[in-house]
């Protein structure tokens, strides 16, 4: 063994004991006649000295030349600190190095390796091997194995089997864009990488493995942003012979679990809220409910007055921001602009500050008196010293715009602490969206989600009215988990994909088999899929998830450090019998 003990581990107790550490050098100190190396492996750091007339001049000379990152064992004694450092473990001892012998020299790295780095983002991306030695990535990555064994431990508990599902698999014309994998033997022909496991875990429950789950690499290829990898990780799970309460039941209680064996935090009770109530009163379909500012329809007490912005408007709709109406006219100028800008698009913002006086005024005093003003402040619920802010345009888009500018608002007044979780169910999701650019309707969730029975017969006449057995968990205005009760029929499955647009040729051709399962004896199943990086990136308070993945990709779905994806040479692509098409100038 290289070593008897981490850097992180020895303490007062060990006082005398004749160790060896290996490690990395973190920082060199030295004093000519005295050299202290801070040595740094995976578990903390251990302060070694070297002091003359104690080791021999060669090694006291060895050791102030080491540079940063070299990797060195060191055998020595422990003994009792001088000088304590109380912000590491270690801080009390340190070790009185006899034999000190480098395993390996390193380069200058490119950055500091240390949690406060000098390093930006793509640097640190392209040379990752280095980044991870941080203790603040590292912790991330620890923080994402405990909670995978904690995972485990309460599905294994609940009598959950982890079952391993292909990940070569035929792409499907549903959802986002698959990355595809030509096939060698099968010229011509194409797997897909799985977007999810979706129709494996529904055959698991034909074959009667009645609970199912699996922590799953899955992939889309799709649009990128800081909670989104080509490349990222479920907690994907199936349940036999359930309702959609068994399902909610279930998992609330693994979240619970991992919220008290990870942060030692006990859960609050999980809200539900519908759907429409959702995007009625925050105008999405995920609100954070960390504060309040639920929308106020002010339609009918703003239309009428001469203001035409209101009275053409199909939705006149407000929040109110306590304890905002101090805001000078600048920011309020500034929140403007903000809901102007082309990633919101609101055409205006209109405000009421209500005066601890018990006066009102707003941007649109030339058209509501002081008792309009005072009826808008009393249906929002509003106190001197509060702020209205008012929207107005066509229903969903203004919803839209305002539930970016509460969550705006709420940032600004400090009401969303990430150490505070705040859960909630949503329930009844619509079982189709219209899609303006297919004029069709497309499954909300995926063409396998059950409809409500007492909807089904509004398939044929007002199909967007229908409700779906479906149902996301959301955190903090993230949404870390969704399912369905599924369709176990095939005949409800078929009258599902003619709704969605599907021949029958094609729907035979993308998932006869799991019709044909069908008539085999399904039982009625459901299940749920939870993100696990952004469930990850919620337990350690960040926004981004790529620090909880160890080699991520960046925001343009490449891998700087192994620079992936790549060219392949005119030799693979003859094999795998693909032609590219060379752009010609014209």
């Amino acid at each position: 063994m290289h070593r008897t003990h981490t850097c992180g581990e020895l303490r007062l107790e060990d006082l005398n004991e004749k160790v060896t550490l290996a490690g990395w050098v973190q920082r060199v100190r030295n004093k000519g006649g005295l050299v202290w190396v801070d040595l740094r492996d995976r578990y903390g750091i251990t302060q070694l000295i070297f002091e003359e007339g104690e080791v021999e001049a060669s090694m006291l000379k060895e050791a102030g030349a080491l540079g940063r990152e070299f990797v060195v064992q060191a055998e020595g004694t422990v003994i009792e600190r001088t000088a304590k450092n109380d912000r590491i473990p270690t801080g009390d001892i340190e070790i009185r190095v006899s034999r000190l012998e480098v395993l390996n020299k390193a380069k200058v790295p490119p950055f500091i390796i240390e949690d406060d780095t000098d390093g930006g983002e793509d640097l640190r991306m392209k040379y990752r091997y280095l980044d991870l030695r941080r203790n603040v990535i590292r912790e991330k990555l620890h923080l994402r194995h405990k909670m995978m064994q904690e995972t485990r431990k309460y599905m294994d508990a609940k009598n959950f089997m982890e079952v391993e599902t292909p990940v070569l698999i035929k792409s499907t014309p549903e959802g986002a864009r698959d990355f595809v994998v030509p096939s060698r033997i099968h010229s011509g022909e194409f797997y897909a990488l799985p977007q999810s496991p979706q129709t494996f875990k529904q055959l698991l429950m034909v074959s009667g493995f009645d609970r199912y789950f699996q922590i799953v690499k899955c992939f889309r290829d799709e649009d990128l942003r800081a909670d989104r990898q080509p490349e990222f990780t479920q907690i994907d799970c199936e349940m036999s012979f359930v309702e959609q309460e068994d399902i909610l039941e279930i998992f609330e209680g693994m979240i619970r679990h991992l919220f008290k064996a990870v942060k030692g935090v006990d859960l609050e009770e999980v809200a539900r809220m519908t759907y429409a109530d959702a995007m009625r009163l925050y105008g999405n379909d995920k609100p954070d409910l960390r504060f309040g500012m639920p929308f106020i329809d002010l339609t009918a007490e703003a239309q009428g007055k001469g203001f035409n912005v209101f009275d053409n408007a199909e939705l006149v709709v407000g929040i109110c921001a306590g304890g905002a109406a101090e805001y000078t006219r600048k920011q309020l100028d500034e929140l403007t602009n903000w809901v102007k800008r082309p990633q919101i698009g609101a055409k205006g913002l209109v405000y009421v500050k209500c005066h601890v006086d018990g006066t009102f005024k707003s941007s649109v005093d030339k058209f509501y008196s002081q008792d309009d003003l005072k009826d808008w402040a009393e249906k929002a619920g509003a106190v001197p010293g509060d702020l209205l802010l008012v929207l107005s345009g066509e229903l969903h888009a203004t919803r839209k715009q305002l539930s970016e500018l509460r969550l705006k608002m709420g940032e600004a007044l400090g009401l969303r602490d990430k150490f505070t979780y705040k859960p909630l169910w949503v329930l009844d999701f619509p079982l189709l969206e219209w899609d303006e650019e297919t004029s069709r309707f497309h499954a909300m969730h995926h063409p396998f989600t059950s409809p409500k029975k007492e909807d089904i017969p509004l398939l044929d006449s007002d199909p967007g009215k229908v409700r779906a057995n479906a149902y996301d968990l959301v955190i903090n205005g993230v949404e870390i988990g969704g399912g369905s009760i599924r369709i176990h029929d095939k005949e409800t499955q078929k009258l599902m994909f003619k709704h969605l647009g599907f021949t029958e040729a094609e729907a035979q051709s993308q998932f006869g088999f799991l019709m044909e399962a069908f008539e085999y004896g399904a039982p009625p199943h459901g299940g749920i899929a939870f993100g696990f990086d952004r469930l990850c990136a919620i337990f350690g308070g960040s926004d981004s998830i790529r620090d909880y993945i160890a080699f991520p990709k960046n925001n343009a779905g490449r891998d700087v450090m192994i620079n992936s994806p790549s060219i392949i040479s005119g030799e693979q692509l003859e094999e795998l019998s693909i032609a590219i098409l060379e752009k010609k100038d014209k």
